[in-house]
């Protein structure tokens, strides 16, 4: 039956990034520890291939309308792979099982994670909340963005730094990051939303196929859960895709952002209090 419940929501994970471009996949660690038992460690790996998989089915939908920025992929994903294989060959493995311990509290490797983990879902959720709260000339408020218009010059600095901490939390947690990375190609690099959201897409496929191939020489892989997990979440995609025609995705996403809060607050206070 719990099984049963983590297909569903591996389907609804595809949903919600087909029906509002973004913030699913945020949701596929918590799904792999807390229906599928899998250990944190594992889930974050896990959630790399589900996550690139997906994203790359986003990725080649906007490559075909011309809306994916090879040159702006490269230099932003360059550092970010870079970062990505570090954290997972070795920061990940240098992280201690028990970290430290305060009376009958002891901070594990995989709480630490699970934590971090809750962390990031509260600041992505407070993005999305947002995204609905103002709508001003220039913006899409699909995202929050305000994308007026005009172009910028590459600020590599910023960039190579910006694609360095998303590969930092790519790798640690097994989330794309998306929410870091297409305000940086809008405010950053001027990117127009859809192309940034096509460049982003391309990024995290990048990003979570390589940390995926990193790991796999610390674990064995279920890949028959994983080719499952795919593909619901794919057909979730290709429904989602259908009601963003008749549903309006901007008016979900802050709702979509409360849910993630209110999850995030959950298994913060699981993994720490309880």
């Amino acid at each position: 039956m719990i099984e049963f419940i983590g297909y569903f929501a591996a389907i609804f994970i595809g949903i919600s990034l087909g029906l509002i471009g973004g913030g699913g996949s945020i949701l596929t660690v918590p799904v792999l520890v807390y229906l599928f038992s899998i250990e944190p460690i594992v889930a974050t790996a896990y959630s790399l291939f589900v996550v690139g998989l997906t994203s790359s089915v986003g990725a080649f939908t906007y490559f075909k309308q011309g809306l994916v920025r090879m040159k702006t992929a490269l230099v932003f994903g360059i550092p970010s792979i870079f970062s990505v294989f570090l954290t997972r060959q070795y920061l990940v493995p240098f992280i201690p099982d028990e970290i430290f311990s305060v009376g009958n509290f002891v901070l594990t490797k995989g709480i630490f994670l699970m934590a971090l983990f809750a962390i990031l879902m509260i600041l992505a959720s407070y993005k999305m909340i947002n995204s609905g709260s103002t709508s001003v000339v220039g913006e899409d408020t699909d995202n929050g963005l305000d994308v007026d218009a005009e172009k910028k010059s590459f600020n590599y600095p910023m960039v190579i730094l910006q694609g360095l901490v998303v590969g930092l939390i790519t790798g640690l947690v097994g989330a794309g990051g998306g929410f870091i990375i297409i305000p940086a190609l809008v405010f950053l690099l001027g990117l127009e939303m859809k192309e940034a959201i096509g460049t982003s897409l391309t990024i995290i496929t990048l990003n979570s196929f390589f940390g995926f191939l990193v790991s796999q020489n610390q674990m064995q892989t279920d890949w028959k859960l994983l080719l499952i997990l795919s593909t619901m979440s794919i057909l979730g995609i290709f429904i989602g895709m259908a009601l963003s025609k008749r549903i309006d995705g901007k008016k979900l996403k802050p709702l979509f952002g409360w849910f993630v809060l209110i999850m995030g607050s959950y298994i913060l206070m699981k993994e720490l209090f309880f």
